[in-house]
This record gives structure tokens, sequence and C-alpha cells, in this order.
């Protein structure tokens, strides 16, 4: 099973970066992004996971609210991007299901920051998408977590897909920075191997994000907006045409029995 999700946030990494935005560019440039990935999984008919804050969906509840109909599911990114208290993790759950009336089951940390196993269990999760078992340079060192999905007290942990050797990571950075051609060779063998495939996006990615004002570095903008959709088109098509299902994080977990 392929597993797509995406973190729908305000867009705030060009502050990173000593880089202008104002709140409302963060959330509309998510906003047009979202779009354009749920106009793709619809051409597609596949189903996807979307990791939201409470202050995305807040200010985009009709597009949440289209994701839900159309089939998705809507996990937690907590209540702020760039900003995490313990409680968050309670109150963001909370206030998704009082939104929208659905059932919150996962979450993934901002930036895959570490979190309380503890706390997650204690806020009511049943599976955490948090980790990135790789190192990335000022990030994290993971290379000593497990590659494939593992219990963790009442909570499934299911990390980013990363390359059976050397753990070459599958996330965002590499399929806007590799040829797409080693990336899809990169992604066969880890589902051969794993029997599935955990790869994240966001929705700015698939928007206009080359301005100078946001100071971003080039890596981070390389074949975005409508050549990151033409992309996404690519591959989707291409796991397609190799057999390959998708489904939600739910349906995962419940196909695994954890």
């Amino acid at each position: 099973m392929v597993l797509l999700s995406f973190d729908i946030e305000e867009f705030d990494m060009p502050l990173e970066y000593q880089g202008e935005i104002p709140f409302e560019k963060q959330i509309s440039v998510s906003q047009t992004g979202l779009e354009r990935i749920l106009d793709l999984l619809k051409k597609h008919q596949i189903k996807a996971t979307f990791f939201s804050t409470v202050v995305f969906a807040e200010n985009s509840k009709s597009l949440i609210k289209r994701l839900l109909e159309e089939g998705h599911e809507l996990a937690s990114h907590t209540w702020f991007h760039s900003e995490f208290e313990e409680k968050h993790l309670k109150e963001s759950k909370d206030r998704l299901e009082e939104l929208f009336s659905t059932h919150i089951t996962g979450l993934r940390m901002p930036r895959m920051m570490p979190v309380s196993k503890n706390a997650v269990e204690e806020a009511g999760y049943t599976y955490n998408s948090s980790i990135n078992p790789t190192f990335l340079p000022g990030r994290y060192n993971n290379l000593k977590v497990s590659r494939t999905y593992f219990k963790e007290g009442n909570v499934t942990q299911i990390p980013a897909s990363v390359s059976p050797n050397f753990r070459i990571p599958l996330f965002w950075l590499s399929f806007h920075n590799f040829p797409l051609s080693l990336y899809k060779k990169i992604a066969l063998h880890t589902l051969k191997k794993d029997n599935y495939l955990n790869v994240y996006f966001h929705p700015w990615e698939f928007a206009e994000i080359k301005d100078e004002s946001y100071k971003l570095p080039g890596f981070t903008v390389k074949n975005s907006g409508i050549d990151m959709v033409k992309r996404f088109d690519d591959f989707i098509s291409w796991l397609k045409q190799k057999n390959y299902t998708f489904g939600t994080f739910q349906e995962f977990q419940k196909q695994i029995g954890l």
C-alpha cells in the first residue's frame, strides 16, 4: 500500500530563513496548493491522509470539508506549526473533531520533532507518524530507530519511508531534488522490501513559492508550483501502472492489525 500524506499548515517556512510573509499569505499559499492536491487525487481516484494544524483548519474550513467528503483522512499536525506545548496534543485533536465531526486517530508533529510517547497515548491517538528514521543534519539523527512500523505502548509508530540500504529519505526534499527516475527506483526498492511506502509532502510545494522576499534556499523551491503538480501526477501514474494501491493511515493500521 502507498501512503500519501500531506502536512497542511500555515506556510511559515520563510520565517526560518529570515524571510517575510504575512499570515494571510501563509494561509493562502497553502490553500492554493491544497486545492491542486485534491484535484490530482480526485483525477486519479485515490485516497490520502492530511495532517492539519488547527490554525490552518480554522482558516480553511471549506477545503477541509471537501477533503473529508472525498474520502480522505484528517489527522492532527498539532495547533500551531511553529509553536508547541504538550497540551496541544489533546487540544488539537478535540478541536479538529469538534470542527469537522470526524474521528481523529493520527498525529504528525511539525517538522517531525520528538514528542513524549506517553503524552501521545494519553491524548488518545492510536498512531503517530512523526519519525523520519534517517540522519538529517541540524534536524535529527534517527538511525537507530526502526525503519518500519512498530508498536510503542498502545500507539502504532509509522515512520516515514527510507531506503533499505543507507536509509536514503524519500520525503519531500528528495522528491524535489533527485532526478525523478532515481526517486522512483529507490521508492520501488523500498516498496518491494517493506510492502508499503510512507511519503509526505506539503501543500505549499504545489504553489508558487519562488518569491525573493521569502529568502528560501534553492533546494526548497526546486520543482515547486506547477512543476510539482506535473511531477507528482507522473509519480502517481507510474505507481498505478505498477498496480500499487493507495490508502489512508487508518486503513493501513487496520490492515497491519496494530
